[in-house]
């Protein structure tokens, strides 16, 4: 790692994505481990979340460690107290924070202040546990990343900007296809294209759902409206009408093809009523591997493990 957070996936190099990978296989078949035994995770959230809460509890339990969970009350970040307070505090008291938040500057501040790893377990511009943990489902399935073609179908959004980094560090081809509006954002897109260059992928943007799909071993999607756009729901569904993973799509992809989704879905919107549960389908496996990704991420932030992640001090 680049620092001592995860913020990003650009935080990481490729290497350090195999080898969390790595590590996150052989986690899943040892089970429970004492690694960090007297360590303390606290989770900072100002969203709901049913995966990302619970697998990193039980992940940081497994491991031999503790958390406590600190609700949007609880806390009020930047409302009942500033960001760069609660930073300082909770510095005094556990080992290291995840943080699932509204605005991506909230973790930045976050971290700039706190002398323990910060842990982006969501904002409105990453979601880097998530792609790591996809990546970590498509290396089962497949085999391999190197070289495999992965399409996303829909909205540019925070899994998508993680999926595009996370894809071109570890050399897979990444092919998004949204409306000519929700496009991933600029700054990402040409941050993965120097990523792409050195790792031999390519990248494809284009609004054409069945260009983006033709071929692909991966096809993924996920929800056109995000928590906190709830005022905008029916207009994005009119916007992503023609954006819908049903089985007429996914058959443009290559026969042995996966589908993905981070969850949770709204079927019969972005995804077909019952293509979830198709055998094509490896959400499940997905939301398993949340929490075997992050038992590695947190074993080798906080010192768990022998080999360090690239850089990380």
């Amino acid at each position: 790692m680049k620092g001592k957070d995860l913020l990003s996936i650009s935080d990481l190099s490729g290497d350090d994505i195999r080898l969390l990978i790595s590590d996150a296989v052989d986690m899943k078949a040892k089970g429970w481990l004492s690694l960090l035994d007297r360590k303390m995770l606290a989770l900072i959230f100002e969203k709901p979340s049913l995966r990302t809460r619970v697998s990193f509890e039980v992940a940081m339990r497994e491991l031999g460690g503790q958390t406590i969970y600190l609700s949007p009350a609880e806390v009020g970040l930047g409302e009942r107290e500033s960001v760069p307070d609660v930073a300082r505090v909770l510095s005094r008291y556990v080992d290291a924070i995840a943080a699932r938040t509204f605005a991506h500057q909230t973790l930045e501040v976050l971290a700039s202040y706190s002398a323990v790893p910060v842990i982006n377990a969501l904002s409105d511009l990453e979601h880097p546990c998530q792609a790591l943990a996809d990546l970590l489902t498509i290396y089962e399935k497949k085999g391999e990343l190197l070289g495999l073609t992965l399409a996303f179908v829909g909205d540019g959004n925070n899994v998508a900007h993680s999926l595009l980094l996370a894809a071109s560090l570890a050399g897979m081809n990444f092919r998004i296809a949204s409306p000519a509006d929700y496009v991933v954002r600029e700054r990402i897109l040409h941050l993965a294209q120097d990523y792409a260059t050195a790792s031999g992928a390519e990248i494809f943007c284009t609004e054409e759902p069945q260009l983006a799909v033709s071929g692909a071993d991966i096809v993924y999607t996920d929800v056109w409206t995000s928590m906190g756009q709830e005022a905008k729901a029916q207009e994005r569904r009119q916007v992503f009408a023609n954006y819908q993973v049903n089985s007429e799509l996914l058959s443009l992809a290559k026969e042995d093809a996966i589908l993905m989704h981070p969850l949770p879905a709204h079927r019969g919107q972005e995804v077909a009523e019952d293509i979830l549960d198709s055998p094509q389908s490896v959400v499940f496996d997905q939301a398993e591997n949340r929490m075997y990704l992050q038992k590695a991420l947190l074993a080798q932030m906080l010192g768990g493990l022998g080999v360090p992640l690239t850089g990380y001090r």
